[in-house]
């Protein structure tokens, strides 16, 4: 049962409610966006959740934000290179779209503040889930701005699409729409970053009709001082597939929340991700997937690497609803624990309510094999780069699995940083 008493606002709580009331007259929207806000607030009237909230048990938010910036950056803030070189970049800087260059045929792009004012988001996306839907009351009460795309009917992108959220310092609250439709085809690649001390969410819709096919990258590389609140939300149509890869590398308070439902018979859904986590962050990877049709398919793969004082959580909840027969689920997270002082929680869950299915999951947390560090030190490697050389492999494995020869080089090239700084 979950239970969430409380009787006065934290520090943190009470700079939220009260943030709201200046900055309302700043924040786009129509009226029926504008009492999506207030519902959202009075949300966050009733405080954050803690540990006693089943699906926050792991990361206790009304303890771990106890404080909130002001919604003032503390600079300009620029957007960066893209991982793909011939990426379209469509950045949100502090939380404003910048820029509507004309994207590649087939793509059609608004921002997300013109949207809210014609009142074309609805009712439901504006609407936390639930009573303890934190990320998505906190995004729905403040978001500013952010990219609306639309993939035409048979569109094949020419070139990937790089959506930016990147800030200053402070608050930025951004959202992404995007609908692909039928037959359609297309890489995005979302970025959250920034510098200074923050507190930035994001949260993306995405719509895959039927017979279309996205392959989406998020990277979170948020500064050590900043918390980030991220929401990834899905809907699959008949024969269509979406591969979400997630590497969190950065952000002392991390929480991202992957809600996908598999509604199309046929459909195919695939998750690979890579937490690096170092220093003192807390990162928090929850996915619930509900399979809704027929003969679908999915497997999560995760694979961790703690260092420091770090503490990491990935909770997945797979959903088999009863006429989903021949459903295919399978889900792993594997974590090598490479500190004394960190820490790793799993929780994977099966929910089925179809009897002829395929389902199964597993979990492990080790360290090095110490039969594998003395092959590659018995060859005159020093245990240092030996060390390396190993976790290096854990992780690559996952992102080798992409199979896009540009994408691999990119995200291998991230990890050499990583592990450059984390040694």
């Amino acid at each position: 049962m979950n239970l969430h008493a409380q009787n006065t606002l934290t520090e943190a709580e009470t700079a939220l409610v009260n943030g709201y009331s200046s900055r309302f007259s700043d924040l786009p929207g129509d009226a029926d966006v504008t009492v999506r806000r207030d519902e959202a607030l009075e949300l966050l009237k009733q405080g954050l959740p803690t540990r006693r909230v089943e699906a926050w048990h792991y990361t206790d938010l009304r303890r771990l934000l106890s404080v909130v910036p002001d919604f003032k950056p503390v600079a300009n803030a620029e957007a960066v290179d893209p991982l793909i070189e011939n990426a379209l970049v469509l950045p949100v800087l502090n939380g404003a779209a910048h820029g509507r260059a004309a994207g590649p045929e087939g793509l059609t792009i608004a921002t997300l503040a013109d949207k809210l004012q014609e009142g074309a988001l609805s009712a439901e996306w504006l609407t936390a889930s639930d009573r303890f839907d934190a990320v998505g009351a906190i995004n729905a009460a403040f978001v500013s701005d952010g990219y609306w795309l639309d993939i035409a009917e048979g569109a094949e992108l020419s070139r990937p699409v790089e959506l930016q959220n990147i800030h200053a310092g402070g608050q930025v609250h951004g959202r992404f729409v995007v609908n692909a439709a039928a037959g359609s085809r297309a890489t995005i690649i979302e970025r959250q970053t920034g510098v200074g001390d923050a507190l930035a969410s994001s949260v993306t819709h995405l719509d895959v009709a039927d017979g279309a096919h996205v392959f989406w990258i998020l990277l979170q590389e948020q500064p050590d001082d900043a918390a980030y609140l991220g929401q990834f939300t899905a809907s699959l149509g008949k024969e269509s597939s979406l591969t979400l890869f997630i590497l969190n590398s950065g952000g002392k308070l991390v929480r991202q929340e992957v809600k996908v439902e598999a509604r199309g018979e046929g459909s195919e859904f695939k998750l690979r991700g890579v937490n690096l986590l170092g220093g003192e962050t807390h990162c928090d990877v929850t996915m619930v997937l509900d399979h809704l049709a027929p003969d679908t398919v999915s497997t999560e793969t995760f694979r961790n690497v703690v260092t420091g004082k770090a503490n990491g959580v990935f909770q997945g909840q797979i959903r088999v609803a009863k006429i989903a027969q021949k459903t295919d689920a399978k889900m792993a997270c594997n974590t090598l624990l490479l500190s004394d002082d960190g820490g790793f929680s799993s929780k994977p869950e099966l929910e089925i309510f179809a009897d002829d299915v395929a389902c199964g999951h597993g979990a492990t947390v080790t360290d090095i094999e110490k039969e594998h560090l003395f092959y590659l030190m018995a060859r005159g490697i020093d245990e240092k780069t030996a060390r390396g050389l190993l976790v290096k492999a854990f992780v690559a494995e996952v992102i080798e699995e992409l199979e896009d020869e540009t994408v691999i080089e990119a995200l291998e090239a991230r990890l050499v940083d990583w592990f450059a700084e984390h040694g």
